[in-house]
């Protein structure tokens, strides 16, 4: 890793080749900058028809979104500029098995939406962690979870994703990477900041469009260098670099033979298809149907058909990667054999400053050097849109998470527009952290990114799968074997990623030195023993004490889902919506605010006009419509004959390329 990404240097380092600012033609300026006022102009449309005034309306989006919406946002929020550079990279490296990881996730947003989003609305809840404490009572597994994921957010998603859009704006402008991202993150956060959920959902739908549209650009244009897919085939197999240095083992530069099969050999496959069908699965679950990222989405839908009909969008959506990452990074390696697929250190440092491999800039290299003015320009919006799509989702959900299920506890008495401020800043703090662990991403797991971010996903998250899939599915399971099993859990997965770590996790020209028993297991077979390994922990621990009563847990797991009793609370909620409503009206109606203050509270959504103080009775008719999963039978047979035609879609393609 170059010096100068620690200093205050202007460009990349000086040693390296082919400086070059590609970016500095009318053609590609105009596209960009006509790119970002449009953002800018969405951005605000959204904040102004949208009730950002309260934590529903901020976080939620007053739940009225329709399907598309949802779906291009699910996607949009998943697609970071990780997956560009990271799946490209890996792509390039090994083939088109990485494109499994896409794939899995047909099935998984099909459970999302038929079997995990039903509970949570008619659970009532807005985060996952306040999820589990209706379910199981108590404080520390929601404080627990809430702390986990926004560590799960800074070591997987935040990092890697500014990473990855820093390397993109590195090849193409030559600046330093620190610079890209703090220019990155100064726009992104102007909008997450001010507009709430609605905002970033529209905004991620134009990405979505963005996304696509200069993807199949790019795809089309690498495509018509390499040929058919035949021909793609027989000179991605023959893509050996010039320069291989001595005593480098041939397997190091040479194309895997399975490089154009998703399922691989068991043992000796770099991703071997049990852990690629299973173990996958269990943290994609975690992903999927637990995370707050995505479930926040799901919940701001106006109808349970809605978010069905998001799922299967999103679905679709997800079948394009393969197509538009995968295979042009590939094609990378094959018209930039001496970059992307260099293993001697020395050469890649001096292409691209990691000396663990050059793989990472497959996908920007393309863009640079394949696409005219002007669509470059556009491509380079595509890296933007789904860099600020996925940061500006992450930035939200990680500000619901702290704000709901954290400083409520520090702060009990809190004033609505003390926790909007309080969410807000806190979104500062999580972003300097992540800066300081962008040097551990870049050199880890060989320089592969997108094996990185699931890797760690793989150490950490396998235990709180398994709590939530047992805590819907099994209602024996209760409070101490949850939160014992979670702890349990996140020990051996610390273990692991900390040894993996402090060996460092090498490259194939020099091996990691940690002990075979430790870091020789795959880590998507880790993923396997790790869920295993809490599943028995919570349910052993749970059957030797004492159960939940069944009049607690009322549509809070799948055999009660259709209870119509009322349940009664293990514990009462300790902060609502409303809460302080009255002091916050008799505080400010003394007081006429100045021209700044008005056009301060209305930037960021604290004064929208006083609501009409609701009934008891319109209160409970306004809980009973969010929580509200009945379906139009039309509608219901609609999105599931979709959801088999999906699922139909999903096996063709593994069958296909397996």
């Amino acid at each position: 890793m170059g010096e100068d990404y620690f200093g205050f240097s202007w460009i990349r380092n000086e040693n390296r080749k082919n400086i070059t600012i590609y970016i500095n033609n009318p053609a590609d300026i105009s596209v960009i900058v006509i790119y970002f006022l449009v953002v800018l102009v969405v951005g605000i449309w959204a904040m102004v028809r949208t009730n950002r005034a309260t934590v529903g309306g901020f976080f939620l989006a007053g739940r009225s979104m329709v399907w598309w919406p949802i779906g291009a946002s699910l996607f949009a929020s998943n697609i970071g500029s990780v997956h560009f550079v990271g799946i490209a990279g890996t792509g390039a490296a090994a083939g088109i098995a990485i494109g499994g990881f896409e794939w899995n996730a047909l099935v998984l947003v099909i459970v999302l939406g038929w079997l995990f989003v039903p509970i949570y609305i008619k659970a009532g809840v807005v985060t996952m962690p306040e999820f589990l404490k209706k379910r199981f009572g108590g404080q520390r597994i929601r404080i627990y979870l809430s702390v986990l994921s926004l560590f799960l957010y800074v070591f997987t998603k935040i990092s890697a994703d500014m990473y990855a859009g820093a390397i993109f704006i590195n090849q193409a402008l030559g600046l330093n990477i620190y610079l890209a991202v703090v220019i990155l993150l100064l726009i992104t956060a102007l909008y997450t900041v001010t507009g709430g959920l609605a905002a970033v959902i529209y905004t991620d739908t134009l990405q979505t469009i963005i996304m696509v549209v200069g993807s199949f650009i790019l795809m089309g244009f690498a495509f018509n260098e390499v040929g058919s897919y035949e021909n793609f085939k027989d000179r991605y197999m023959t893509a050996i670099p010039s320069v291989v240095g001595v005593n480098i083992s041939e397997e190091c530069y040479t194309p895997r033979a399975d490089s154009f099969h998703i399922f691989r050999d068991p043992i000796t496959g770099d991703l071997p298809w049990p852990g690629l069908v299973f173990g996958l699965s269990i943290q994609a679950t975690w992903y999927w149907c637990a995370d707050q990222v995505i479930v926040q989405r799901c919940l701001s839908a106006k109808s349970l058909s809605h978010v069905k009909a998001g799922c299967i969008l999103c679905g679709y959506l997800k079948l394009l990667p393969m197509f538009l990452m995968v295979f042009p990074g590939m094609i990378s390696r094959v018209l930039y054999t001496d970059e992307i697929a260099c293993v001697d250190p020395a050469e890649c440092d001096y292409y691209c400053g990691a000396s663990v491999g050059c793989s990472n800039i497959a996908y920007p290299k393309l863009v640079v050097d394949l696409m005219p003015n002007g669509l470059r320009g556009l491509m380079l919006s595509v890296m933007l849109a789904s860099l600020m799509s996925s940061l500006t989702s992450i930035f939200n959900s990680s500000s619901t998470l702290f704000t709901i299920d954290i400083y409520t506890k520090i702060r009990p008495k809190a004033k609505e527009k003390e926790l909007m401020i309080a969410g807000r800043v806190f979104m500062l703090f999580l972003i300097g952290v992540s800066i300081a662990w962008i040097p551990i991403v870049q050199s880890a797991q060989s320089g592969q990114l997108f094996e990185y971010t699931q890797s760690i996903t793989s150490y950490l998250a396998p235990p709180i799968a398994a709590v939530f899939i047992l805590a819907i599915f099994c209602k024996r399971v209760n409070e101490p074997g949850a939160f014992y099993g979670l702890c349990i859990g996140l020990l051996v997965g610390l273990a692991r990623m900390i040894t993996e770590f402090a060996y460092d996790t090498g490259s194939c020209v020099s091996p990691s030195n940690c002990p075979t028993i430790i870091c020789g297991v795959h880590y998507l077979y880790f993923a396997l023993i790790l869920f295993s390994l809490s599943c028995i922990l919570i349910l052993g621990i749970s059957l030797m004490t004492k159960p939940i009563d069944d009049k607690h847990l009322y549509r809070l797991c799948w055999s009660l889902r259709n209870s119509t009793e009322e349940r009664i609370d293990l514990e009462e909620d300790d902060w609502t919506e409303d809460q302080d409503s009255d002091s916050m009206q008799t505080e400010e109606v003394h007081e006429d605010p100045s021209c700044w203050k008005k056009a301060y509270n209305w930037f960021c959504g604290f004064d929208q006009g006083n609501a009409p103080k609701l009934t008891k009775e319109q209160e409970a008719e306004l809980k009973m419509k969010l929580t509200d999963t009945t379906e139009k039978p039309l509608w219901r047979n609609v999105v599931n004959a979709n959801a088999i035609i999906l699922l139909t879609v999903c096996i063709f393609f593994h069958g296909f390329f397996g």
